[in-house]
């Protein structure tokens, strides 16, 4: 992915580039590392996903109530400004619950330790999943082949890669298997799932490039790079059996870290950001510039949500989303056509059975679990 990103996917060349790759690789080697500090220690895990998010809540709240009121240092919130969108709020909270209940399952909390709570891990992963396949098919609707503002003052452009890529979440779905076999592991440091193997985690992982590529075109260099990255190194270098739990705490990390400081990579209405290493995808043909004739295009900095912009009028590249958003769904089906072959040879449900028992990968994890 990397290579590519250097020219096909994002403008990362020219004066900024040593501050873009740099600071890219700071947020990865701070996601490996957090996660590190949460997954190690009861400690670490409930400072992180219990203590701080509940800080959180009651910050968010104050700046909802000081705007309700018209207080200007809540309508000047950088969280309001840049962030007020339903998604990032959803998928806070939905990746910290998955946080919470995978220290269920790996402490034996409570009902983490029963077993019909261990689907859990599979009906948060699919909401988390769906949460962005409806953010997909919003872009689609709201912009048809043409730009059209958020909510969060970001230009996206709508089209078919959103439709590919949306049904692409759904299939990917359907390509986690053995829902109910799920462990913790004889450290206690993990919840392990045996059977997301790097098949999996690749067709994840492309999918969820796509989308943030699509939707978070301006964030996406960092959820779209550093963030997809720093689970699946841990998960295929020291970590085996433990992807989904690293997924879900960087996401969960990483959510809250952007949705107080945005402007860590926010680039302004005026075209204008705050830190060099804010990066633009190959979607902006002219960068900032871009950014800059859309809203002069809409009628100044006043647009509202909803506003669209024909790309004859301000010109477009998406051709790179539709490329990654055809990837997303051509390897997902695959990935499911495979699951499905696998079941009917062994005439195993892949869905209460583990499929991968053949990998390397999957070895190596079962190793790690405490299986009852």
């Amino acid at each position: 992915m990397l290579p590519l990103a250097s020219g096909l996917f994002f403008q990362v060349y020219g004066a900024n580039a040593l501050s873009q790759w740099g600071m890219m690789i700071v947020v990865l080697l701070g996601l490996i590392l957090f996660n590190e500090f949460a997954r190690r220690t009861k400690l670490g895990g409930i400072i992180t996903f219990l203590a701080i998010p509940l800080a959180l809540t009651v910050y968010f709240l104050a700046i909802w109530i000081g705007v309700r009121n018209g207080s200007q240092w809540a309508l000047e919130n950088q969280t309001h400004v840049y962030m007020q969108g339903w998604f990032h709020y959803a998928k806070l909270y939905a990746a910290t619950a998955g946080c919470i209940g995978f220290m269920m399952i790996k402490y034996k909390w409570g009902i983490g330790a029963k077993h019909w709570f261990k689907p859990f891990p599979f009906i948060i992963v699919a909401i988390n999943i769906l949460i962005a396949c409806v953010s997909d098919f919003e872009s689609a609707v709201m912009g048809w082949n043409k730009w059209w503002l958020t909510s969060e003052g970001v230009w996206q452009y709508g089209g078919w890669h959103n439709v590919m890529n949306g049904e692409a979440g759904l299939v990917n779905i359907m390509c986690k298997t053995a829902w109910w076999n799920v462990y913790p592991s004889k450290d206690k440091k993990d919840m392990i799932w045996a059977d997301m193997t790097w098949v999996y985690i690749l067709v994840y992982d492309i999918w969820n490039f796509a989308y943030t590529y699509n939707c978070l075109p301006t964030h996406s260099w960092y959820c779209g790079i550093a963030l997809l990255l720093a689970p699946t190194v841990a998960a295929l270098l020291w970590n085996r059996g433990g992807w989904i739990q690293n997924r879900a705490n960087t996401l969960a990390i990483w959510c809250m870290f952007a949705q107080v400081f945005p402007l860590f990579q926010e680039t302004f209405k005026n075209g204008q950001q705050w830190f060099s290493w804010a990066t633009l995808p190959v979607l902006y043909p002219q960068g900032t510039a871009t950014i800059e004739q859309l809203y002069a295009a809409a009628g100044g900095e006043a647009a509202v949500v909803g506003t669209t912009v024909d790309p004859s009028v301000v010109a477009a590249n998406p051709t790179m989303m539709v490329v990654i958003s055809a990837l997303a769904l051509i390897t997902n089906a695959v990935a499911l056509g495979y699951i499905c072959y696998q079941a009917k040879k062994r005439h195993i449900n892949p869905y209460k059975e583990d499929v991968f028992v053949d990998q390397k990968y999957y070895k190596d994890a079962m190793a790690r679990a405490v299986v009852e």
